[in-house]
């Protein structure tokens, strides 16, 4: 992840790729993703079996819809 100053600032770096112009988002924004259960449970020494528990379940489908692109 790369962090800029601002939107205009991303825009105008050389490697940006309009396609990915979807993850631009605020730092709250980020914040708030990284503080999702999937990330909090990393350290438990049973995340894996943790991962097919309901917790884990939605933890890791509200993951997946925070990130994946709009359709």
């Amino acid at each position: 992840m790369n962090l800029f100053r601002s939107e205009e600032h991303a825009r105008r770096w050389v490697e940006f790729d309009a396609a990915m112009e979807w993850t631009l988002h605020p730092l709250s924004w980020w914040a708030q993703t990284f503080a999702n259960p999937m990330f909090k449970a990393r350290a438990r020494p049973d995340f894996i079996s943790w991962l097919g528990s309901d917790e884990g379940k939605a933890g890791w489908g509200e993951l997946r819809e925070r990130l994946s692109p709009p359709s």
